[in-house]
């Protein structure tokens, strides 16, 4: 049995773009010592002016020897990094002793060194932004709520569909502003999707192809499945008696955005690679996220569940926050999220090894409260 070293209490978080915002307050009133860590010291500083943190955390010029070299035991590591730069992090961090939190997927080279934190006491904590992250919050907590109502052993089939977008409050011709490298946007677009529909696992390979009109509280949108989805049907403790009609995690976006994109599908089949790399740049500063923009996140969430026996149960969550001046939407729901996961490393009850953001129905209640109050707001609509 390990034990998990005792949280120093310091907090280094690692990145200050555009997911960075009012998360890194948060931990500046808990942690007992914080410091953000930049490319630059000079491009630290500025950030922390930026957030109104000046004096109430530390720059620090970031290259993983010079993190190394301030490490504790106990520390927690924040990465706001791209995804390939986890792995060689969290591998310092177990050498350390230090825990490691971060917002996105978790991926094979993270997977790899779990046992080897989770030997050392170590939380392994990912998946804990808006998507994956809040997501994975209203799931939980839906299938557990209709879980109460139909039975786990009752025989039933059932419709569950998650659906994330960051768009413009104010919608342009392309219904769409990069608040994020293009080139991954684009990436992402190249992947295929896994996902089942009509009862049958389902790929598609282009999956902007298989983009189907959605109503959210009125509103029409666009949506396509993205990524695998089948993994999350085991990961969100449906019941083996349930059969699936439809089970899909995808990407949101405006009423349009297929017809306004047609160009942009056209670059992409033809798969030329330096071509799609020069697009991502002329996409980038076409349509950037500047200062007098207000970005919109949607996550709509829903399940329904039909027993052979006729009884039904139907529900789902919405949050459809817009920026404002001070802080971005997509900002508010990354860092204010994963900043939560990380007081709960602080606090010790996050238990060592893996965890994606809560995984439990308890704990996901837990999260969704402690995020209602601090201002990261949503609905919950039950039919019963």
């Amino acid at each position: 049995m390990s034990t998990e070293p005792a949280a120093s209490g310091t907090v280094h978080w690692i990145g200050a773009g555009l997911s960075t915002g009012s998360g890194l307050a948060a931990l500046c009133d808990t942690a007992e010592r914080v410091r953000l860590w930049h490319r630059t010291e000079r491009r630290a500083a500025d950030a922390l002016g930026r957030l109104g943190l000046t004096g109430r955390a530390e720059p620090r010029a970031y290259t993983l020897s010079a993190l190394a070299a301030e490490l504790t035991p106990g520390d927690v590591v924040v990465s706001m990094l791209p995804a390939p730069e986890h792995a060689p992090l969290l591998a310092e961090c177990v050498r350390r002793g230090a825990h490691f939190a971060c917002s996105s997927y978790v991926s094979d080279a993270v997977l790899e060194q779990v046992p080897a934190a989770g030997k050392a006491g170590l939380v392994v904590l990912t998946e804990a932004g808006l998507d994956p992250g809040i997501d994975h919050l209203f799931a939980h907590a839906l299938v557990a709520r209709a879980r109460e109502v139909i039975g786990d052993d009752t025989p039933a089939s059932y419709t569950l569909t998650s659906y994330c977008g960051g768009v413009p409050a104010v919608p342009n011709d392309f219904t769409y502003r990069f608040s994020w490298a293009p080139a991954g946007v684009l990436g992402a677009l190249r992947s295929p999707a896994r996902y089942i529909e009509d009862g049958a696992e389902t790929v598609a390979e282009r999956p902007w192809e298989a983009t189907r009109r959605h109503l959210v509280d009125g509103e029409t949108f666009e949506v396509y499945p993205n990524r695998d989805s089948l993994p999350f049907v085991a990961q969100y403790g449906l019941p083996d008696a349930w059969t699936p009609r439809t089970f899909v995690r995808g990407t949101l976006r405006l009423e349009g955005w297929l017809r306004a994109w047609d160009g942009v599908f056209e670059e992409l089949r033809a798969g030329d690679d330096d071509r799609i790399a020069a697009l991502a740049r002329e996409l980038a500063a076409a349509y950037p996220t500047t200062g007098d923009d207000h970005d919109r996140v949607v996550l709509a969430v829903s399940l329904d569940v039909r027993a052979e026996s006729g009884r039904t149960w139907a529900g789902g969550y919405l949050l459809d926050l817009v920026g404002d001046a001070e802080e971005s939407a997509m900002a508010r729901c990354v860092s204010r999220t994963l900043a939560l996961g990380v007081r709960h490393i602080l606090d010790g009850s996050l238990p060592p090894g893996l965890n994606r953001a809560a995984e439990t129905a308890a704990r996901s209640e837990q999260w969704l409260g402690e995020l209602a109050r601090e201002g990261v707001e949503f609905t919950l609509r039950v039919d019963r």
